[in-house]
């Protein structure tokens, strides 16, 4: 890509969420969105692959079907109220129209089919942009709007992001798009308590941000794009594919990992408002994401290749390390220590 075309791109990129999050009219978040998924396109497809153009693609009509959906329950609030404010989002069809259209940019089930494909013929580096920053932009949309969205559909759809984002990854060999549904039932989790606790959906979404960039940097140095070279990632480096697995359980949620305190906080505070049954079914439900987490740990860290006559050993070749792996993998495990200071904050 030409420098300058990258410069243009990149700084879009940053600018459409920018836009978005410190915006107070519809018509101006609207249009941060559009500048954001106008820019990330180009990357997603630069590979020049026919996998990277159908995850462009798939990518580009997903959202733009949102962004109309949007679009048009903005007009009919307005249409309704006669304003563009943010906040004042009254009307009943608009407000349903508006969660389902944020849910599909987000990827939130039963609206996630296109992310593990868009994930899988992209690139690490583009599926760590996908995972996180661009789940910025609707993600401060909804807090914005939370006494306005539906609760119930909310409840809804964050059960079933947690069921389809455990079951879906169950049967997975590609580790990205593993990511994708662990992305799907981490979005549930936080989806669920956006309405009783907005801070709390934020503390959820930095977590998991330091956990996912984590784990596909790590994916990225080890060169290790599904199970069957996970298997070997130990040939490479043999203390960050150790500390991969303390990165997957924090992922699932097992304590006392950083991963452990935001599932701990949300089943507290559904049981202070008396949802133990939800409370209940979102534990339970965890259990299927943990499994595909212990699968990966298992084949990557605790399991050997098998020695086979047509089998080749990969080199153990050097790694050039990065700095900053070191202290975003202490961050993505080692966290919950201060929880009762980030609760005092809250």
């Amino acid at each position: 890509m030409n420098p300058n075309a990258s410069m243009i791109t990149i700084s879009s990129l940053i600018l459409g969420p920018m836009i978005t999050i410190t915006s107070n009219h519809w018509i101006m978040a609207w249009m941060g969105l559009e500048i954001n998924m106008l820019a990330i396109i180009p990357l997603i497809a630069k590979q020049h692959h026919p996998r990277a153009i159908e995850a462009a693609i798939k990518y580009f009509l997903t959202q733009a079907a949102a962004s109309s959906l949007l679009l048009f329950s903005i007009i009919n609030n307005t249409w309704n109220l006669g304003q563009f404010n943010i906040t004042q989002l009254s009307d009943t069809t608009s407000s349903t129209m508006v969660t389902i259209a944020l849910s599909m940019k987000l990827g939130l089930s039963p609206f996630h089919y296109w992310l593990p494909e868009t994930l899988q013929g992209t690139t690490t580096t583009m599926t760590l942009i996908l995972t996180t920053w661009q789940k910025l932009a609707p993600l401060s949309l909804m807090v914005l709007i939370n006494q306005s969205l539906n609760t119930p559909l909310l409840m809804l759809l964050g059960l079933l992001s947690m069921l389809i984002g455990g079951w879906g990854g169950l049967n997975q060999t590609q580790l990205r798009k593993m990511m994708a549904f662990s992305s799907i039932a981490h979005l549930g989790w936080m989806i669920t308590i956006l309405t009783l606790s907005t801070k709390l959906t934020l503390l959820t979404f930095y977590i998991y941000v330091i956990m996912t960039a984590t784990m596909l940097l790590t994916i990225k140095l080890l060169e290790t794009n599904k199970m069957s070279t996970a298997m070997t990632s130990w040939t490479k480096l043999p203390a960050l594919s150790s500390t991969m697995m303390l990165n997957l359980m924090s992922l699932a949620g097992l304590p006392p990992l950083t991963g452990f305190m935001p599932k701990w906080l949300i089943l507290q505070e559904l049981t202070k408002n008396h949802m133990i049954i939800f409370a209940t079914m979102a534990a339970i439900l965890s259990l299927l994401s943990l499994f595909f987490y212990l699968r990966i740990a298992y084949y990557s860290t605790i399991t050997l290749s098998p020695n086979m006559n047509n089998y080749s050993q990969q080199w153990r070749h050097k790694i050039n390390q990065k700095p900053y792996l070191a202290p975003m993998i202490i961050t993505s495990s080692l966290l919950t220590p201060i929880m009762p200071t980030l609760a005092m904050l809250m």
